[in-house]
């Protein structure tokens, strides 16, 4: 059972684009996860600093059983309103919950904190207009881009550069993935233990532990991300899945689930997905795939704002 970090192999896993707006200079960007075809999810908010819009109606109570479009992005709070954007987009072309009024796109949303990284803008609704017009369904950029573009291990300007990565993962006819932006307040640790990026000191990296005594990190990092498979599964079942994908996080980086981190992560699959998978196998998959995105958005990083990837600190 190998791992994938093709983007291609992501997009292969359902009906699903991928789009991204990048802001270079400013440091931020939005990514979209369209579903053309609306898709089931569910979701789970483990951090203390959550930036989220929406979210509420994935709970399996509420009457709402699909949504269109999932977004990502920079800007804290300030970026929420990208969602906004895609929305209307969507609405433009007729998809979205059917009312009287015509339809209503459901984009739920979950954010980082980069407004240190760069010029301190955030993205807009044109923004995310911009990123559901990007949005592809045969690839789609990793690294530097999107959401990721000033996603950081450790404490923004003293940390090291990260982004946003995929991983996926087939057995048999079942297939999971996962997109994430790593903007941890911990460090993100490899699969053998040893340190990829987080708190710089004198150009190398500090001990994981010496984040937590840092007065200014309040609030400023987050994990978000979106598992996709192609089970068969309603929101109760991602619900599930998200909650276990969560384990991934915590295999990857260390500390975890801080009170300064607002980690969310989505779990999702296409409405014409028919594909029969246990609940648990999927979650364990999908924990896999995180905790390998998070490693891979590390790796896949270039330097930029100042803000050094892995290379250069790597003991």
């Amino acid at each position: 059972m190998n791992i994938s970090f093709e983007s291609n192999d992501f997009l292969s896993i359902g009906n699903v684009k991928v789009g991204h707006w990048t802001d270079n200079k400013g440091g931020t960007g939005v990514t979209v996860i369209h579903f053309p075809g609306s898709a089931s999810c569910g979701v789970d908010a483990r951090g203390s600093a959550t930036g989220t819009r929406e979210i509420d109606l994935l709970h399996p109570t509420k009457s709402v059983q699909y949504v269109d479009a999932l977004v990502l992005t920079g800007g804290s709070a300030l970026g929420l309103s990208t969602a906004s954007g895609i929305a209307e987009i969507l609405r433009s072309r007729g998809q979205g919950y059917m009312t009287p009024g015509g339809p209503i796109p459901i984009v739920p949303a979950a954010v980082i904190f980069d407004l240190t990284v760069g010029d301190m803008v955030w993205p807009r609704e044109q923004h995310g207009r911009l990123a559901i017009a990007n949005a592809d369904s045969d690839s789609f950029a990793t690294g530097n881009v999107g959401a990721g573009t000033g996603a950081t291990a450790g404490p923004g300007t003293f940390g090291c550069k990260t982004g946003l990565a995929v991983a996926s993962v087939s057995r048999d006819n079942l297939k999971v993935g996962a997109i994430v932006i790593a903007n941890p307040l911990g460090t993100i640790i490899d699969a053998d233990g040893s340190p990829l990026a987080g708190l710089r000191e004198n150009d190398r990296l500090a001990s994981s532990l010496d984040v937590l005594s840092l007065d200014n990190s309040a609030g400023q990092n987050t994990v978000i991300g979106c598992i996709m498979t192609n089970a068969a599964f309603g929101k109760a079942e991602h619900c599930k899945v998200a909650n276990m994908a969560h384990d991934g996080i915590a295999r990857s980086i260390y500390p975890s689930h801080t009170s300064h981190d607002g980690d969310v992560l989505f779990s999702s699959s296409c409405s014409s997905s028919q594909q029969y998978a246990s609940v648990d196998l999927v979650g364990s998959l999908a924990a896999q795939t995180v905790a390998e995105a998070i490693r891979q958005a590390a790796r896949q990083a270039e330097t930029a704002f100042g803000v050094p990837n892995l290379n250069p600190v790597l003991f």
